[in-house]
This record gives C-alpha cells, structure tokens and sequence, in this order.
C-alpha cells in the first residue's frame, strides 16, 4: 500500500488528495466485498486505513455515499475500457466481439468480481440495493447495448431488444467468468481463459448472427 507523504503542515496537496482518495476507494470496496454492504462500518474502513473517522466522514457523509463512490469510480473505468475497444475496430461484430472480450477479461479479476458478487448477493435482500444494482448494470452496459445497436443496423445481428441481447451475451461470459473465478489455480491460465471466451462468442454468434432466411421467431422483441 503507498504511503502519502504529507507536507509539513498546510493543505494537502491535490496529489496527495487524490492519493488518499483512490486508497479510500480501495479499502472500502475490499470491506465491502468480506464483510458485505450491511457489515462494514465506516469506523473499521477508517481504522484500517490509520486514518481518523472525521476524515472519512468529510470525504462521504455516509456508507452509502461511499458505496456509490467506490462503484462510480469502477464504472468510469469499465465504461472506458469498453469504449476505448469499441473503437479499435471498424466493423460493428468486431467492435462487439472487442467489447465482450474486456467484459470477459473484467470478471476474471478475482478482487473486482469479489466486490460485485457480494453486492449482488447482499441485493437478495435488499430492494433499495437491487435497485441501485439494476442502475449501475444499465450504466455499465450501455456501450455494449449501443455496439449492438449499430450491429443490427448494419443487419450482422438479429432485430430485436438490444438490452435483451445484450443479457443475452453477459449471461453466456458470466458462465466462463465462474468458471476462472472458481479454478483451482491462483492465477487463471490464459490460453484456457481465452478458449473459453472463444466459445461463448461462437454460441453467441450463432445465435444472434442476422439471417435473412432465419426463422422470425429467433429474433428477440422484448
């Protein structure tokens, strides 16, 4: 963990502001994902840091505050990252495929699906929450949902809800995510990571590739 260097006295430095901001962020999600949302205690995220409560405090009102922090912050990235492979190519299957691929390559990390899978869990319980979750999985999907927006206009995947087809591609690649997730390896083995994404675009593909004389009733107008 990096240690912010403080002046002698004054203001903290926007660096070292924004230092202590990203390990805030990290701490939270990390007592998020043990100890789950109803659990963690802004005292403990606070200790654990060797910081004062006050100063968490100033920073977010509340450990929901905290919660939206730590997620808003994930989504900024993941949102990114989506883009930045969308436009790395110009045929719109590619684009997709390109997005899925670092949708797929997300939820192998163990530390960030750990967070997540907590989250979703804790939701079962908890409406506020799943409805807080069912906002942050439309922020989060929204590139992949306009991807396959101008598939479909460029008649490469079947009509239909975007969003659903969308489900459609996540459920497929949260398949394989478990199944890296839950390898007996510490670190997930790249060739087989890959052979498995691989496959589930291919079902994916075949699915939901557009057929001018594919049956209707496999498009999906939900």
């Amino acid at each position: 963990m990096n240690i912010v260097r403080r002046r002698g006295g004054g203001r903290p430095t926007r660096e070292e502001a924004e230092t202590l901001t990203h390990r805030l962020l990290d701490s939270a999600r990390s007592t998020f994902a043990r100890k789950g949302v109803a659990n963690a205690s802004m005292e403990e995220i606070a200790a654990e840091l060797k910081i004062s409560k006050h100063t968490l405090y100033r920073r977010y009102p509340n450990r929901q505050a905290l919660l939206e922090a730590v997620v808003e912050r994930d989504l900024v990235r993941f949102r990114k990252t989506l883009a930045d492979a969308a436009g790395q190519g110009d045929a719109p299957l590619a684009a997709l495929r390109d997005m899925a691929f670092r949708y797929f390559c997300f939820g192998t990390d163990r530390d960030y699906s750990a967070f997540y899978i907590s989250v979703t869990a804790e939701a079962v319980f908890s409406l506020p929450l799943r409805e807080r979750l069912a906002a942050w999985s439309s922020a989060a999907l929204e590139p992949v949902v306009q991807a396959i927006i101008s598939a479909q206009a460029a008649g490469l995947v079947v009509p239909g809800s975007a969003m659903e087809i969308c489900h459609v591609l996540v459920d497929l690649l949260e398949g394989a995510n478990n199944r890296v997730r839950l390898s007996g390896s510490e670190s997930p083995d790249a060739a087989e990571s890959l052979r498995l994404f691989e496959s589930r675009w291919a079902i994916f593909q075949a699915a939901m590739r557009f057929e001018p004389n594919r049956p209707q009733e496999v498009s999906l107008n939900v």
